[in-house]
């Protein structure tokens, strides 16, 4: 595998992501709409298996795109139509400035997918460093360890009091620690702060920190489209409501606890996504569904985007498979020099202090690769002549296509100067 042919799957997976996650995203929006009154745990469920679709799919695609054979080609050959029916009129002149644009696509990815590993790790390090400087509260240390057994937590659970932190969070699953503000211990009634560390306490009995840690990495991943946020905050809204139940099953007291949240509103805060706190979501939401849940009514009009979001990506995969199968206007194979290695200079030739220059004729195969190449004019050198064609050989261009489908381009040439500098 080719740097050049390693770029160009990755580019085009990320591109396809585009539409993908759109349809996982609407997708994802009608079922939880269909699923409002239900438990928190049916829609919790639910949009952690679209956050994990929007990291399977373009995973396959990229290992499929990686495997190139002729079934795999076809395949990917019809996404890429798809995707050039999305982009409508003058698709194929798009899609060859994209083609023409995948190193610095996959160079953005790559750049803040790494500013954003390292943002993560900075955040583990200072939860880990948090967990080791900070102090023990022997007396809360042993409500801790009597909750953790009233919810069956077997591990043992540490607690640390913090002086730089605004809510109780959680992190860790192995050897879990509960943070706990220091303002808390001395400001709060010692009821309603049984009260959040019960919900803490939910949050460790469930591994929720696990689940939390790979919402990180599929954001970093796919940190472009704003579906896979969406998808990723509804995560937590379910998963703060299921540790609300929870924690309000084992003590017994639900309006505790909506008290203890109420309190907690009044602070000022900043959201831990590398650990679970319990004031995530929305705090005035969560009081009003413990102290009097209802039942929530279809809001047609929040759903017509979505809708239309939905029935515009179906259409486009309809009018795909449609044309796919009716004559389309032939696309012919685009050729971009800038995906080609430069090629070596050989070692006997450059000694010799010999120049020449080779016309080479080439085609190109249904999957982008030079299909064969041949000599129309030699430099009078075999060596140049032969460096020419492994030169060719290392590009990787975008296939020309007849009724939609990729096909082997006719015979075109190139010419290779070789010369000293």
């Amino acid at each position: 595998m080719t740097v050049p042919a390693l770029i160009d799957s990755i580019g085009w997976t990320l591109l396809h992501f585009v539409w993908q996650g759109a349809l996982v995203g609407a997708a994802t929006a009608l079922a939880l709409a269909a699923l409002r009154n239900a438990r928190p745990e049916y829609r919790y469920n639910l949009a952690c298996a679209a956050l994990l679709a929007c990291l399977l799919w373009p995973t396959a695609e990229l290992y499929l795109r990686l495997r190139g054979d002729a079934a795999v080609t076809a395949q990917m050959r019809f996404a890429d139509t798809l995707f050039a029916r999305g982009i409508g009129a003058g698709a194929g002149g798009v899609l060859a400035w994209l083609q023409s644009q995948l190193l610095w696509i996959v160079g953005f990815w790559a750049l803040c997918a790494v500013l954003l590993t390292l943002r993560m790790a900075l955040g583990l390090l200072w939860i880990r460093r948090t967990e080791r400087s900070q102090v023990c509260n022997p007396h809360w240390q042993a409500v801790a360890s009597r909750m953790a057994t009233r919810f069956g937590v077997t591990r043992a659970v540490r607690l640390r009091v913090v002086d730089n932190l605004a809510s109780p969070l959680t992190a860790g699953w192995w050897r879990p620690v509960l943070l706990v503000p220091a303002a808390l211990i001395s400001g709060m009634p010692p009821e309603l702060l049984e009260a959040l560390l019960a919900h803490e306490m939910a949050h460790v009995k469930r591994l929720d920190y696990l689940v939390n840690l790979g919402q990180n990495v599929v954001e970093i991943l796919l940190f472009y489209h704003p579906a896979v946020w969406w998808i990723s905050d509804r995560i937590r809204i379910e998963r703060e409501q299921i540790a609300d139940d929870l924690a309000a099953r084992h003590t017994g007291e639900p309006r505790t606890l909506a008290l203890a949240l109420s309190e907690l509103e009044k602070m000022q805060f900043s959201p831990q996504h590398l650990a679970l706190a319990a004031n995530g979501g929305d705090l005035l939401a969560r009081v009003k569904r413990l102290v009097r849940p209802d039942v929530q009514a279809f809001n047609w009009k929040a759903a017509l985007p979505v809708l239309g979001l939905a029935a515009a990506c179906l259409s486009v995969v309809a009018h795909a498979s449609v044309r796919h199968e009716m004559p389309l206007a032939d696309l012919a194979p685009h050729a971009d020099f800038r995906s080609c290695a430069k090629p070596q200079y050989p070692q006997a030739a450059l000694d010799a202090g010999i120049t020449g220059t080779v016309t080479l004729g080439f085609q190109i195969g249904s999957d982008g690769k030079v299909l064969a190449s041949r000599i129309n004019r030699s430099s009078g050198h075999r060596d140049l002549d032969e460096a020419a064609r492994n030169g060719i050989a290392q590009c990787h261009f975008v296939p020309g296509t007849k009724n939609s489908r990729p096909v082997s381009s006719s015979w075109t040439q190139v010419r290779y100067v070789w010369v000293l500098n």
